[in-house]
């Protein structure tokens, strides 16, 4: 009995044991909880304890602690902690690579030294006394971190407390080595996010100082090679084609003979692939599969094995580029330089969008100093196609409740018209805000579905044009996209600002137009009242030289009537012509007094527009075969003219087009009111038109392309029309179609106060 069972002072032994191992877990586990919390617990502090606890649950052994890196397969000698007998490391006392150690990591269980015949103990450790050892791996999540050696220096095996008690232990150091590695690593990855930080902060400063886009490039970089340890790298762009890659910049050490030339996209390279597929290329071994057959070396007197290539992506999904990195070292680039580089493609990206945004408004600038409104209108239509990446866009101008087409590259008619409420264009405009649609194939508000259909637009931004002055917008600038590459217009303000820019400078194109034909009419009217004034006073002096001679003929013929009464008598003939002389006289006088009331200065005062043009329809004296349809005019509201001169213009327009029409037809007048306080007016009729190259020239005093002047008319035509209009503080203007036929003059007013 006494050989078996415990004695009583065995079994306290054992209880103390036990309870001094479980208040070592509890300050072992404080311990793991604070390691790099408090700056004071540090892993080695915690295995330390967790080795010290484990001698005393073994009394008498010594114990060993080493860390063990799975990566590289091996321990760690530097992380050895040690206590007992062999505190100090003894040279050649490693783990072996075959040892109880690397069969315990490998196994993922604990090894006894009597029960492994194949494996001896340490020598080393059997020479300083080690009789037997327990190596417990330390395992945490599959993960294999470290090992403990327990070493006996007694002939007995562990009891199965003591291997109960350890295993506790074990499970401690492997969680302090595994929580210790963890903090190591978060605490490595906010440095290295923290300089990457700072270092993307200085290539921002970098990027924002220099004017050139090559300095920009070479500047991104220079930092793209210090963040990576890459040994060279390239900014190959899109050319305008989209066909190639074009070398912008080339940075790196060691470069010879750089194969500069363009890249096609659709070709055997890396940067090809990148840029036809959009998405990176982190390639660890250029030797290796599919790779191996579409790697073109930058230089072929350098051996590269790694390369890092990143597609340039705009705001409005446009491929702008790649950006290519290269190594001579296998892997030698990882998923955060990627991640970083393409931060600094978005740098490059922004840089290339701005600097072409300013070459762009630069253009337009000098064009609207030397230029006409309709080619700057042109070019800014261009220009948003090229900055967003669109398939077309167009300028929409108010016209009254409808919005004419004043600008297109694709698709669209010159002159085509939308309305203005119920439109996509005329939302922009109502609402005073950008207005984007998802699919303009369907969409209700984009009335030339078939437009979209042929030339595959999808995804379309409109922007108002607003005057300068904030007042009422004056019209539309409208992108259209289309393809599969196409970016939404709705996720990106970049867009919207590019956009919003052209359209005022459409605005600044427009107003400056409008400023012009004011300043030109201007002229015009002082030109046209000067002439007047000039005329009336030699028309003054001309009717008074008039009616002391021709004012005589009357007298004269009343005299021989009264003296010479038989004369006449006998003789009718003399006596009907010096009645016709008398009559002649009497109407040369009238039709000189009636012409010379046009050259006396104008009185302007509130006008009915439909009065004018009755009046006119009641006195042009058309032709049975001609019908006047009129249209909006009683809803007009009064122009500052003169009632009489407006209605000779209107009368002359009527007579002008009954002409054209030879004597049958249909003339149709309407009338609008435009954003900007003007009454505009349309005359058309039905006749053959007028050819583009006789519009200016019809408003000439001397043309006479169509038929004579009527008997009673002036005789002047259409510049009589022009002038008294330029007086009245108005214009006129001609359209015409000679395919189809008809000709619409456009009389445009300022609206009374």
């Amino acid at each position: 009995m006494h050989g078996v069972a415990p004695s009583v002072n065995e079994t306290l032994d054992a209880d103390a044991r036990l309870l001094d191992a479980l208040s070592s877990l509890n300050r072992i586990g404080a311990t793991v909880n604070r390691i790099g919390s408090d700056g004071l617990s540090s892993v080695e502090t915690t295995l330390r304890l967790i080795a010290e606890s484990a001698t005393k649950v073994v009394p008498g052994a010594s114990a060993v602690i080493y860390a063990y890196d799975e990566a590289l397969g091996a321990f760690d000698a530097a992380s050895r902690v040690s206590v007992g007998e062999w505190v100090a490391p003894v040279p050649g006392d490693e783990p072996r690579p075959d040892g109880l150690g690397m069969r315990a990591i490998r196994q993922r269980r604990r090894v006894l030294s009597y029960e492994e015949t194949d494996v001896d103990v340490h020598p080393v450790k059997v020479e300083a006394g080690a009789r037997a050892v327990a190596c417990f791996p330390l395992v945490v999540a599959q993960q294999a971190v470290g090992a403990l050696y327990v070493y006996l220096h007694e002939e007995r095996r562990f009891s199965q407390l003591e291997l109960l008690m350890l295993d506790n232990f074990v499970n401690q150091a492997a969680m302090a080595i595994y929580h210790a590695r963890q903090i190591t690593q978060h605490e490595e990855e906010l440095a290295r996010k923290k300089d990457e930080l700072l270092r993307l902060r200085r290539a921002g400063l970098l990027i924002s100082s220099r004017s050139r886009l090559e300095d920009t490039l070479e500047a991104i970089l220079q930092m793209a090679l210090e963040v990576t340890n890459a040994r060279y790298g390239i900014f190959r762009l899109v050319d305008k084609s989209g066909r190639s890659l074009v070398t912008r910049a080339v940075a790196g050490a060691d470069l010879n003979r750089p194969l500069v030339e363009a890249l096609p996209i659709n070709g055997t390279s890396v940067m090809g692939w990148v840029a036809e597929h959009r998405q990176p290329a982190c390639i660890p071994d250029l030797r290796a599969e599919p790779w191996a057959h579409v790697y073109y070396p930058l230089d072929s007197d350098l051996q590269m094995r790694s390369e890092l290539a990143v597609p340039l992506i705009g705001a409005s999904n446009r491929l702008e580029g790649v950006l290519n990195l290269e190594s001579p070292r296998v892997g030698a680039f990882d998923e955060a330089h990627s991640h970083l580089l393409q931060t600094l493609a978005t740098q490059a990206v922004i840089a290339i969008q701005e600097v072409r945004l300013l070459d762009a408004l630069q253009t337009v600038a000098e064009r609207l100093l030397t230029q006409p409104c309709q080619p700057v209108l042109e070019r800014l239509v261009e220009l948003a196609c090229d900055l967003l990446n669109a398939a077309a866009s167009a300028i929409w101008i108010v016209d009254g409740e409808e919005l004419l087409l004043e600008a297109s590259n694709a698709g669209f008619q010159h002159a085509a018209r939308l309305p203005l409420r119920g439109s996509l264009a005329g939302q922009a405009i109502l609402e005073r805000r950008p207005v984007t649609a998802e699919d303009v194939r369907v969409d209700p508000g984009f009335s030339r579905a078939d437009l979209a259909q042929a030339h595959d637009w999808r995804q379309a931004l409109v922007v108002p044009i607003l005057a300068n002055d904030d007042r009422e917008p004056v019209g539309a600038f409208s992108v259209y996209r289309g393809g599969p590459h196409a970016g939404a217009f709705a996720e990106s303000e970049w867009d919207k600002k590019v956009l919003t820019c052209l359209a005022y400078d459409a605005a600044l194109a427009l107003h400056n137009a409008a400023r012009q034909e004011a300043l030109q009419a201007a002229q015009e009217q002082r030109a046209v009242a000067e002439t007047f004034a000039a005329v009336g006073d030699i028309a003054a002096n001309l009717l008074h030289h008039l009616n002391n001679k021709v004012g005589t003929i009357p007298v004269r013929i009343q005299g021989i009537q009264d003296k010479c009464q038989a004369t006449l008598l006998a003789d009718p003939y003399l006596m009907s012509n010096l009645a016709e002389i008398e009559r002649s006289a009497a109407q040369a006088m009238a039709a000189m007094r009636e012409g010379l009331l046009q050259l006396h200065p104008i009185q302007l005062a509130p006008v009915r527009v439909a009065d004018c043009i009755a009046a006119a329809i009641a006195t042009a004296g058309l032709p049975d075969g001609v019908q006047v349809h009129c249209e909006g005019l009683d809803e007009l509201p009064p122009v500052r003219a003169a009632q009489r001169s407006l209605t000779l213009v209107f009368q002359n327009l009527l007579q002008n087009a009954a002409d054209a029409m030879q004597a049958g037809g249909l003339i149709a007048i309407r009338g609008s009111v435009t954003a900007g306080r003007q009454v505009k007016v349309a005359v058309s009729d039905s006749g053959p038109g007028i050819s583009p190259e006789l519009y200016d020239r019809i408003f000439e005093f001397s043309y006479s392309g169509r038929a004579p002047a009527r008997p009673g008319r002036l005789g002047f035509g259409l510049w009589w029309v022009k002038t008294l209009m330029a007086r009245l503080g108005g214009s006129v203007a001609v359209e015409s179609d000679t395919r189809r036929g008809g000709t619409t003059f456009w009389l445009t007013l300022p609206q009374a106060e």
